[in-house]
């Protein structure tokens, strides 16, 4: 995966956990009182959702491909006689 996909991925989830703590946040300290945990979560959902898009159309054009956990088990050579 080239760097700048690697970047652009991990800020997005960071931006996505800091929207979520914002709304933990909001929710505790609002008690229900105001709008801003659902615009937090609101835009967790919406950044969560460009992040696929993004990860789906870097697939698409061949920036990015799956692997698995490990490589894949080397085949012995034919013994040749």
């Amino acid at each position: 995966m080239p760097t700048a996909i690697k970047l652009v991925v991990i800020a997005l989830l960071l931006l996505i956990i800091a929207s979520l703590g914002s709304g933990l946040f909001f929710m505790i300290r609002d008690r229900g009182r105001s709008q801003r945990t659902a615009k937090a979560l609101t835009l967790r959902i919406g950044i969560s959702i460009g992040l696929f898009i993004l990860l789906l159309a870097a697939y698409g054009l061949g920036l990015i491909r799956p692997h698995g956990l490990y490589p894949p088990p080397s085949v012995p050579a034919a013994h040749s006689q």
